[in-house]
């Protein structure tokens, strides 16, 4: 296994709008599309920790609907910072609605946020996303084809 240098619990959380598109994030500090994310922070819940996240890259408010699972194998969760930084992640991912707010980029953290068909996300997605959305969509109606 390669080195790693921290370990931190996170949260995702999967947003669908009307159209059944699913909102994403590119992330400003690696460039790269992604579900929105953060750390969970000392003395908040993982579900506190999503409806701030998602208000402070979004500007969306959020009811969380259900958990679709808690991710911690290092195949898929280790992520490596461009500072070289590397942190393994036990992450909360949850599936959300969308209660309140206006969408925007609200965050330094975010270089764009938008809507994608879920049959035509972008090619440069963060590694571990992929698996999170085919396990939201497990058992809904949504017809999708992920790789």
């Amino acid at each position: 296994m390669e080195r790693i240098d921290e370990l931190k619990a996170g949260v995702a959380v999967i947003i669908l709008n009307e159209e059944n598109q699913v909102l994403l994030q590119k992330r400003a500090d690696v460039g790269l599309w992604g579900i929105p994310s953060g750390h969970v922070e000392i003395g908040e819940t993982v579900s506190e920790t999503a409806i701030r996240e998602v208000k402070e890259e979004t500007n969306l408010d959020i009811k969380i609907k259900k958990l679709i699972g808690v991710y911690s194998d290092p195949n898929s969760q280790v992520f490596v910072y461009p500072s070289g930084k590397v942190v393994h992640f036990i992450t909360t991912c949850f599936l959300a609605e969308i209660t309140g707010g206006e969408l925007r980029c609200n965050s330094d953290e975010s270089l764009e946020i938008k809507f994608f068909e879920i049959q035509n996300l972008p090619h440069d997605l963060l590694k571990m996303h992929p698996r999170w959305l085919k396990d939201a969509l497990a058992n809904s109606e949504i017809i999708y084809s992920l790789k």
